[in-house]
């Protein structure tokens, strides 16, 4: 069987530079908010291009702290609506709502998967204060056209990037600094993964930046001393000495995703599905591979009886969903579309080429 992704081989390719970290993690004595922690914000926010990276608990954690702050600083307020594509990761929209701000779900372009430019226009009204662009399975969002918009109606724009490390746009920007301010999930099955809960905020705001560091350490600027009302929302010391390890890998790993997805767009008989739009390939890291089948249960059925293991990113909306029961009224005929036909099939570095051109011929065959 062709395994979707095995964390446990993705991570004992790094095996001895990890347990030296862990060793070193151990010995230093000093496992909250120490030296790790400050490294891999400096590495991060360089790779990233951007004056500042605060790491965080969990990708969920960055997106809220990034709303909770610009409401500190009186920039966002409860009520305020924020458009979110509806097709994303029920997370997207919970860092929204969590923190007192609207969702307003507005159809994506399916094609790329991402939010649908035509569509957004529509969706402002006077309440509308940001948007929340998500490159969804490692594409990037529409950079240019996301920028002019929130410009032209003096939008925030906010990126979504938990899928995304690395990716680079038309003008040479990474995912992470085509924004006024970004978050990330270090999951562990992500491009970037930790071996266990981790994410950051990225961002050239200094304003912004400060709040945050404030917000995920109680809303203390010293010890005892706290300014506002924070969260305990902190970047483990340990799980920071881990990612400096793998950042180091992260590039040439992508490349070997943007190889192998190369591979499979121009070698898949496509007769039955609708594989993923590329037009640039750097503006996309291939965290996922995703295909369109209108027999996608079929197909996941018969590629797993033919060794390959896949999996569905997501079977079923946010609007659908029991949580946010209150847009079950709403027609989004694209969104679901997409949640009824999308399959992941495997992309990650370690697959070899048999394992890929083994995907390839079962794939092909499929009637």
């Amino acid at each position: 069987m062709i395994k979707f992704l095995d964390l446990k081989l993705v991570n004992e390719d790094h095996e001895a530079e990890l347990k030296k970290a862990f060793e070193d993690f151990l010995n230093s004595g000093h496992y909250i908010l120490g030296e790790q922690v400050l490294k891999f914000e400096n590495e991060f926010s360089s790779y990233c291009g951007t004056k500042y990276c605060i790491g965080v608990s969990s990708g969920l954690d960055a997106l809220q702290l990034i709303f909770q702050a610009y409401k500190e600083m009186g920039v966002l307020s409860i009520g305020n609506e924020v458009l979110v594509p509806a097709n994303t990761y029920i997370a997207s929209i919970l860092a929204v709502s969590n923190v007192g701000l609207k969702p307003i779900l507005v159809e994506p372009d399916i094609k790329t998967f991402n939010i649908g430019i035509s569509k957004i226009e529509d969706a402002i009204t006077d309440k509308t204060k940001a948007i929340l662009g998500v490159h969804l399975y490692g594409r990037l969002y529409d950079v240019n056209e996301l920028e002019k918009l929130s410009e032209r109606y003096n939008l925030l724009l906010i990126e979504d990037a938990a899928q995304a490390h690395g990716a680079v746009s038309a003008d040479g920007r990474k995912s992470g600094n085509v924004s006024d301010a970004a978050a990330f999930s270090f999951y562990p099955t992500k491009n970037l993964g930790a071996l266990g809960d981790a994410g950051a905020v990225t961002t050239n705001d200094e304003a912004l930046a400060e709040i945050i560091y404030k917000l995920r350490n109680y809303g203390r600027t010293s010890i005892y001393k706290n300014d506002i009302k924070g969260y305990n929302c902190r970047l483990d010391e340990l799980q920071a000495s881990f990612l400096r390890v793998k950042l180091k890998y992260l590039d040439s790993d992508n490349n070997i995703r943007r190889k192998i997805a190369k591979y499979y767009l121009e070698n898949i008989n496509s007769n039955n599905m609708v594989l993923p739009f590329v037009d640039d390939i750097n503006q996309h890291v291939f965290h996922l591979f995703v295909i369109r089948s209108e027999k996608r249960d079929e197909l996941k059925d018969y590629l797993y009886k033919n060794g390959v293991e896949t999996f569905i990113h997501y079977p079923i909306p946010v609007h659908q969903q029991e949580a946010y029961k209150r847009y079950a009224n709403i027609s989004l005929p694209i969104t679901e579309q997409i949640h009824n036909e999308v399959l992941s099939i495997p992309l990650n570095p370690l697959l070899n080429s048999s394992d890929v051109d083994r995907i390839v011929e079962v794939i092909s065959n499929f009637k």
